[in-house]
């Protein structure tokens, strides 16, 4: 299992001095479990990991997993180059909730919002609808998903493969207590990627506007989660698109109090199959 790290940002692209380091790119995950290709959500940061994938050449197989549809993880999707290539082998896995996967997917590539129609994109494109609990095999991998607290709704999903396990949680917002569902799911995993978008203060609204009901989470929460759960490690992800990189690395600091075996989600960063070992 290798995890590498496309768009870590929450909400919406932040391109900029103050975020450079740390990236601007909305959520993109890229796990490889073998010969297996997996790419959870398809934000901003799946452009680049399109480009990546054709310059390994041979054609394109992977499935992308969808934690909802809210555009900052799915924007990303029209600029896949690979899609557009008859060469390439896509699935797309998700939830429409009160829509369909099909038709939100095709709204946002929809005359005059953008120029190509989904069903002329050039991929052999496949769509599949997951259910709340459903587990299913994609290649070597084994996947279970789970509904989350967001508004819209939002899955999380769980990858095992070869006695190691990523839990991808995002844009969900914590409980009074530790969420039974998510505990469950992340049981025991070696990886742990968690939205913690907002600081305690931020969330509660101390001297500005609350973030309660917004649908994401905190720092102190993914922690809390990671030590109840016995992760192996907690990957701080969905950076809040105001915060810059020194204040980045500051939550990461302020995590590892808590939980030692945090870190802040970058651009660019990898964890092996040495780290994930290490990890366990």
């Amino acid at each position: 299992m290798r995890i590498k790290f496309w768009g870590v940002r929450g909400s919406i692209a932040s391109p900029g001095p103050d975020t450079a380091e740390v990236g601007g790119n909305t959520s993109c995950v890229e796990l490889r479990c073998g010969e297996t290709r997996l790419v959870l959500d398809a934000g901003t940061g799946v452009r680049r990991l399109g480009d990546a994938l054709l310059a390994e050449g041979g054609p394109v197989d992977a499935t992308i997993l969808l934690s909802h549809l809210h555009w900052d993880h799915i924007q990303g999707l029209p600029f896949f180059v690979p899609a557009y290539l008859p060469s390439t082998r896509l699935q797309i896995v998700g939830s429409g909730g009160a829509s369909s996967l099909a038709a939100v997917l095709a709204g946002q590539m929809t005359a005059p919002v953008f120029p190509v129609r989904l069903d002329e994109l050039g991929a052999d494109l496949r769509l599949r609808e997951v259910r709340n609990g459903e587990s299913f095999v994609v290649g070597e991998a084994r996947v279970r998903a789970v509904r989350l607290n967001h508004p819209g709704g939002v899955l999380a999903y769980r990858i095992d493969h070869g006695g190691q396990s990523v839990v991808y949680a995002t844009d969900t917002e914590h409980y009074a207590c530790v969420d039974p569902a998510l505990r469950a799911l992340a049981e025991g995993a070696d990886v742990l990627i968690y939205d913690s978008q907002y600081t305690p203060e931020e969330y509660r609204g101390d001297g500005g506007r609350s973030r309660v009901g917004w649908g994401h989470s905190t720092y102190v929460a993914g922690a809390e989660l990671a030590r109840a759960a016995g992760v192996g490690r907690y990957v701080l992800f969905h950076h809040d698109p105001q915060r810059s990189d020194a204040a980045v690395v500051d939550l990461e600091r302020r995590a590892r109090e808590i939980f030692p075996s945090s870190v802040a989600a970058r651009e660019g960063m990898e964890i092996g199959d040495t780290a994930l070992a290490e990890a366990a």
